[in-house]
């Protein structure tokens, strides 16, 4: 204690204390603060990878899913179709993608991984309309170098069954192919690379 009566050692305890607890209290307030900076569940659940099981997706058929927001596209080519992508390269504009978006693993002729599973986003690269699939070879409204693809009804887009997109129509480029992996035979991983399983 000194001359005037205050003790020193006690003052630095309550002191110490003091500021401990306001240290504790500031970090109470701070991280809610902090935290709400953070992207919400729904936000990154948004931009999570999505699986898709494609095990029950049969030979030509289409089956949609959604990442981001977005419709992907994965369909099962028959060998027929993929016979017939190679004849369409003088109908296309950009029939080796050279200025598309796609993944590097899937920058080849039928633009995807596995040759038989063709993965894309379905959205016209004109203005965003959600192209039919139109798996038939020919139909008379399509023109006869048709053998199948998906057509935009709304500005008359044609893409082939590669998402590649032909001449003399409004959309400038090819489908968007997403970043994917398998992740086994039946299972599609959607969001992420990792090429083939």
């Amino acid at each position: 204690m000194s001359a005037d009566g205050v003790d020193i050692k006690r003052r630095r305890v309550l002191v110490a204390a003091t500021s401990a607890m306001g240290a504790v209290g500031a970090g109470f307030v701070a991280v809610p603060f902090i935290s709400s900076m953070q992207p919400s569940a729904r936000a990154k659940a948004a931009g999570a990878p999505v699986e898709a099981d494609i095990s029950k997706l049969e030979a030509g058929q289409l089956m949609r899913v959604k990442w981001r927001g977005k419709p992907v596209w994965i369909v099962s080519r028959t060998q027929a179709m993929l016979d017939a992508l190679p004849d369409l390269d003088s109908v296309l504009s950009d029939p080796e993608s050279m200025q598309s978006e796609q993944p590097s693993y899937c920058k080849n002729p039928v633009r995807s991984i596995k040759p038989e599973y063709f993965v894309a986003i379905g959205i016209c690269t004109h203005l965003g309309c959600s192209p039919t699939f139109r798996p038939d070879v020919a139909p008379a409204d399509l023109g006869p170098e048709w053998k199948g693809g998906f057509f935009c009804p709304c500005h008359g887009s044609r893409f082939d069954l590669a998402g590649r997109v032909y001449q003399g129509v409004p959309a400038p480029l090819n489908l968007v192919i997403p970043r994917h992996q398998y992740l086994s035979n039946t299972d599609l991983l959607i969001g992420e690379d990792g090429g083939a399983a």
